[in-house]
């Protein structure tokens, strides 16, 4: 699920087919700059916070997955090395890039499995961040 994800961030079509592939129904992302809740509104969360870039590539390393005995829930965990290329004319460094830790829990379901929770905690980064302040920690 993981691996979809990031995928789609840098070439899918990011809609509502996209998110409900992916998601559960209360599904919580919490990223560093925000968290959206719910289903409703994810994947114009998603689009709304890509568009500060002209291109983004995410890596992902494999998944530590941990299925309960049920087999019904899990937990992951992965590292994730984003580049983020500013739109032309952007001030400051022509790329943001960001070393996190990917963390989240996934249902299975009828459709599947989906993800319920996934948060990214930040590293370190190099460059100029979207809104121009700071970079390098």
């Amino acid at each position: 699920m993981l691996d979809r994800y990031l995928i789609g961030l840098d070439g899918d079509e990011i809609d509502d087919a996209w998110a409900r592939a992916l998601f559960t129904e209360d599904a919580a992302v919490v990223f560093p700059i925000g968290r959206h809740d719910g289903f409703d509104g994810l994947a114009d969360y998603h689009r709304a916070s890509l568009t500060a870039f002209a291109a983004t590539q995410h890596l992902g390393s494999p998944a530590a997955v941990a299925v309960d005995e049920g087999g019904k829930h899990a937990v992951f965990r992965a590292n994730v090395l984003a580049t983020h290329v500013h739109h032309p004319g952007a001030p400051g460094e022509p790329l943001f890039q960001a070393g996190t830790l990917a963390y989240g829990e996934a249902r299975h379901g009828p459709d599947g499995w989906r993800m319920s929770v996934l948060s990214f905690q930040v590293l370190w980064t190099r460059g100029t961040p979207p809104n121009g302040a700071g970079g390098d920690r």
